[in-house]
């Protein structure tokens, strides 16, 4: 289970012991997570906040949805 702000949708890290968003303030929900993209999913980046920071390509840049 994986934790999301239900105004903005951040996800926060799992080692994260906050009640509420740390980025809007947000009531938090756990949902099941997502599968994994790629057979080989890189190590979540998480910044200082405690929320998972999007995916990056492996020629740079942050993976968004279209």
């Amino acid at each position: 289970m994986e934790r999301v702000c239900t105004h903005c949708h951040a996800v926060l890290g799992a080692d994260s012991k906050a009640d509420w968003c740390p980025a809007c303030g947000g009531a938090l929900m756990e949902r099941a997570e997502l599968p994994a993209s790629g057979a080989k999913a890189a190590p979540a980046e998480v910044d200082h906040r405690g929320i998972v920071l999007p995916q990056r390509h492996a020629l740079a840049g942050i993976i968004t949805p279209q």
